[in-house]
């Protein structure tokens, strides 16, 4: 549930920006984004992804009651919506309006553009904690090419596998064994037989940023997936490709086009937006990034129990490692006390669970095993609202650490030795051969813009089978060689051989 580039939206953004006030909106927290400094402690701007909250004033005001007891340090927090964070990040770096921390699911782009601190001075000293409590290979998967580190990578699984869930009921009710579809080729006979069988279920869920199926032949974006160019992981010599110019790539339009025209996949796949797991919607088939357990959670977010299998090998990519990074902005006039704060938040368990969970007693409880039980929000009448979103909820892979996170009781209730589990899969991950690879676009600017415009033209509808692909992907390959795909791929295979002659 990741964030797209919006390099061809800037020219309009900045002239939003001109028009526009940006002091104060947006805010979640209902205080002027650009505060600064109260008495003698300093206020942080701090943006993240994730829908507003109800109380999330409420946490706003505990955490700063923490915080500023235990580093001088308040934050405003500020939660902007999953589909409008990426534009408004853009807007506050382009037009240079103050802020001090936001999650970075751009990290590199902006990091080549210059939006994050360089953290390395301080990792030895009032981030030294921190530093020593991630695992240091994803340390080494947040450095660019000038050997700096620009972000903090949240502490979490190292290969987040491609998952693909679906309902335990359905699938003790038609005795499936889940491990032997693995292929998107092999999901028909499912498909079909829920569309007979169970016609009150959606058969395959997919929106407009679809699924990296190509992961499934070996393929990796070597950046985003708004620039179609990919190598094979476990291949150290694999040449940078064009996906959609492939056999596999062609493979995989032809399954998703036979799969929509037979009615398995939703018909406004090309346009929904991508969001989380709708509560209570009856759904067969969905796809997922996760890592051990991630079934836990995924059906507490459904409302119903959900199993899930993984169908890609547990890679540690570049792309897993920066998945979840919050960075400093190069232009904080706190840089000190923004360290300070990530490094308490990576390694303090009072605050890392106020994040995640909220406040005890009001937005969950402790059970016997001493796990987080979530307390339901109430009408009026102090009954509690089936189904509905909880008042306050941190986005978990945003925020830091898991391994300091408690563990989850409830309907779906996490085993105690959940993050003993985590460190045994994370042991057992494997590198791919492009881990750490960052290329440099400075040279093709042009190129890419052009390119990520194409990309927004045709990729959504390819890639939940809404178009024929016989008529439009011959257009959109010849789109994206006009647009400079081949100059794009000749320059990051230069750079992808230097870097693999420097890591022989």
């Amino acid at each position: 549930m990741r964030q797209q580039r919006n390099w061809s939206r800037l020219a309009v953004t900045l002239m939003l920006v001109m028009l526009l006030p940006l002091a104060g909106c947006f805010s979640g927290s209902g205080k002027n984004e650009n505060a600064g400094q109260t008495g003698s402690t300093v206020n942080l701007i701090y943006y993240t992804i994730g829908d507003p909250d109800a109380d999330l004033q409420m946490v706003n005001d505990k955490i700063n009651e923490v915080l500023a007891k235990k580093i001088g340090v308040t934050i405003t927090y500020i939660k902007v919506g999953w589909q409008e964070y990426a534009d408004r990040l853009n807007t506050l770096v382009s037009a240079g309006t103050p802020f001090d921390i936001a999650f970075a699911p751009e990290y590199m782009t902006y990091a080549q553009r210059g939006a994050w601190l360089k953290l390395d001075g301080y990792l030895s000293n009032v981030g030294q904690d921190m530093y020593k409590a991630i695992d240091p290979i994803f340390w080494n998967g947040v450095r660019m090419d000038d050997g700096g580190i620009y972000g903090v990578p949240t502490n979490k699984e190292l290969a987040v596998r491609d998952q693909w869930m679906y309902p335990d009921a359905l699938v003790k009710k038609y005795h499936i064994d889940i491990s032997k579809y693995t292929t998107l080729a092999s999901l028909e006979p499912l498909l079909k037989m829920i569309k007979e069988k169970e016609p009150a279920y959606q058969p395959m869920e997919l929106d407009k940023d679809s699924q990296n199926f190509f992961a499934l032949d070996g393929y990796e974006y070597v950046a985003e997936k708004t620039l179609p160019l990919m190598v094979r992981v476990m291949d150290p010599g694999s040449p940078v490709v064009n996906i959609f110019e492939t056999e596999e790539g062609r493979k995989v339009l032809d399954i998703l086009r036979r799969y929509y025209v037979e009615g398995y996949i939703n018909e406004d796949a090309a346009m929904r937006e991508s969001q989380g797991l709708k509560r209570g919607a009856l759904v067969f088939w969905k796809a997922a990034g996760g890592g051990p357990l991630s079934e836990n959670s995924w059906s507490k977010d459904r409302g119903y129990k959900l199993v899930a299998y993984p169908v890609t090998p547990a890679l540690i990519t570049t792309e897993s490692i920066r998945g979840g990074v919050m960075a400093v902005s190069a232009d904080t006039k706190h840089p000190v006390e923004s360290v300070k704060f990530l490094n308490l938040l990576n390694t303090d368990p009072e605050v890392r669970n106020l994040f995640n969970f909220g406040i005890e007693g009001v937005h969950y409880t402790l059970d016997s095993n001493g796990q987080v039980v979530p307390i339901p929000p109430k009408d009026s009448n102090g009954n509690p609202i089936p189904d509905a979103l909880p008042s306050y909820g941190g986005v978990q892979y945003t925020q830091g650490n898991w391994f300091i996170l408690k563990t989850m009781g409830g309907q779906f209730p996490d085993p105690p030795d959940k993050w003993d589990q985590f460190r045994a899969s994370n042991k057992e991950a494997v590198d791919s051969n492009t881990l750490g690879f960052t290329p440099d676009f400075s040279r093709v600017p042009i190129q890419m813009q052009n390119i990520q415009m194409v990309w927004e033209k045709y990729f959504p509808s390819l890639m939940t089978g809404s178009v024929n692909v016989d008529t439009v992907l011959p257009m959109f390959n010849q789109e994206l060689r006009q647009a400079g795909i081949d100059e794009v791929r000749i320059e990051v295979q230069k750079q992808l051989d230097a870097w693999r002659a420097r890591h022989k």
